[in-house]
């Protein structure tokens, strides 16, 4: 380990202790504190903030992420920024509620309970933690999973299920060829009873339990796992906030887990399911068709005063945030999560 420091973030007058070794951001995890961050590779600018004072050595980041002219004005990545003296910096992009509510990091090994097929493309997986183990997450949040073979590498997915699960961790995971995690699920090379590292929480994509504004979620793909576990939370937590969810597939044998969506709506006092199916050869499908991004903009009305959250495809998230901002919901409210792949 290297030597330690104090940083000091503001606006909010939090102290935490810092290695030389480790991340800003990576610190912050270890110790609880939820900061805001995106892909955790110096790529988004998601934990973009202002070094007010000390000096931080960075890792290898995107100049597309951080330009080198506002990182010579003072802008950072905590993803990628070691501090060498005591740090002051100002959180440019933060949630306090968040922020406090964070839950300390934690490296678990588990082992693959269950594979099941959810779409042609999509799989149910259950890991199982080792005896005596737990993991403490928020709704909505992800872990890391190690690659087999390459104890080094990862990739991200999103838990579907909640603490109340136990010793169980539920995901949904896209089928890419050529996917370093996906690839291996979809050829055989994972299989039930393989050994996993599972490293987490992480994520911002939580409810803000103080809001009493409507939710709105919108999603396609595995882009249900998050989102069904905010729904299985809500129920959890006996939750009367009226919600909606609208989500986008091909066809009729792209849904999934129609079944429990209901039970949903029945356990949810006012909760709405919206599938839309947008291939253009749906005769026999009685609900909506189209993109899904149409069809809210056909059955909202005012959406200046919700709280929405979506998660899917990047193309698909990026739409959404468009149409929501311009139909009047305020960034600040807009939460997301885009799913992308390493495919090849």
């Amino acid at each position: 380990m290297g030597e330690k420091h104090t940083v000091r973030l503001e606006p909010v007058g939090i102290e935490m202790e810092v290695d030389e070794d480790e991340t800003i951001l990576d610190a912050a995890f270890r110790q609880g504190l939820m900061l805001m961050h995106g892909c955790k590779e110096g790529q988004c600018a998601a934990c973009k903030s202002f070094l007010l004072d000390g000096e931080v050595d960075l890792d290898r980041y995107s100049t597309f992420a951080l330009p080198d002219y506002e990182e010579q004005e003072g802008y950072t990545l905590l993803c990628r920024a070691h501090a060498l003296t005591d740090l002051e910096i100002e959180l440019i992009n933060f949630d306090e509620e968040v922020l406090r509510s964070g839950v300390p990091l934690q490296v678990l090994s588990a082992r693959v309970e269950a594979i099941e097929e959810l779409t042609s493309d999509i799989r149910r997986l259950v890991l199982k933690l080792a005896p005596g183990e737990s993991m403490a997450f928020h709704a909505g949040q992800y872990v890391d999973i190690s690659i087999p073979g390459h104890p080094q590498e990862h990739r991200s997915f999103s838990m579907a299920n909640t603490c109340a699960a136990g010793d169980e961790l539920e995901f949904m995971i896209k089928l890419y060829p050529g996917g370093r995690f996906s690839g291996l699920l979809s050829d055989g090379s994972i299989s039930v009873g393989d050994e996993l590292q599972v490293t987490g929480p992480y994520g911002v994509f939580t409810l803000r339990d103080s809001s009493p504004r409507r939710l709105v979620f919108i999603g396609g793909g595995a882009g249900m796992a998050p989102v069904l576990s905010l729904l299985r939370s809500m129920v959890e937590k006996n939750c009367e906030r009226p919600a909606v969810y609208y989500y986008g597939a091909r066809g009729e044998e792209d849904l999934f887990h129609l079944g429990e969506l209901q039970e949903l709506a029945a356990k949810l006092p006012d909760f709405r399911f919206v599938p839309a199916l947008s291939n253009a050869d749906t005769n026999g499908w009685g609900g909506e068709k189209g993109l899904i991004t149409d069809v809210v903009d056909r059955l909202e009305g005012d959406l200046a005063d919700v709280d929405a959250y979506l998660c899917g495809p990047p193309p698909m998230v990026d739409a959404a945030i468009a149409l929501l901002m311009r139909r009047g919901t305020a960034e600040s409210h807009i939460y997301f999560d885009k799913f992308t792949t390493s495919a090849d």
